[in-house]
């Protein structure tokens, strides 16, 4: 991954760093991703392969030491995934899932970028379509229980 500068942001009241993540952060990737994630968690494998593949677009939040939040993207041809973003229960609804989402595309530097999410997810739902992406599609039966998926899209100025 090319050296990404760290950046900072003041969130009520708290200064934010997002910087780029690594393996040295796997168990805290992996608490954070089954914490919010459940039995839908990635699998330790998955959350090794994303904080270790080559050209894999990663990042983390930090308040302090604590890492409050991560995102993962990829690219595939002209287009960009987020493939996981998390922002710990204790610290949702304050902008932190904004600044990785924004700190994420911006990497990924694909004229489009998609993400999938469960319909039943309305706070992350509220969040894609502030930060201006558009409902595209749904997956049937996408989740383990049967539960569909919505593909969301965001077209990125240029």
């Amino acid at each position: 991954m090319p050296r990404v500068a760290q950046s900072q942001s003041r969130v009520r009241g708290e200064m934010v760093q997002i910087v780029p993540a690594g393996w040295r952060d796997f168990r805290a990737v992996l608490r954070l991703e089954r914490l919010c994630f459940g039995r839908d968690a990635w699998p330790w494998t998955d959350v090794l392969a994303a904080l270790t593949f080559p050209g894999a677009v990663r990042f983390k939040a930090l308040i302090g030491e604590k890492m409050v939040g991560f995102v993962v993207g990829d690219r595939r041809k002209n287009i960009g995934w987020v493939a996981t973003i998390a922002v710990h229960p204790d610290y949702r609804r304050r902008g932190i899932g904004g600044l990785l989402l924004a700190r994420c595309e911006g990497a990924l530097a694909t004229g489009r970028v998609r993400l999938v999410l469960r319909p039943s997810n309305q706070g992350a739902y509220a969040l894609y379509l502030r930060q201006g992406y558009e409902l595209i599609d749904r997956w049937p039966r996408y989740y383990r229980d049967g539960e569909d998926a919505w593909v969301m899209e965001k077209v990125l100025a240029r």
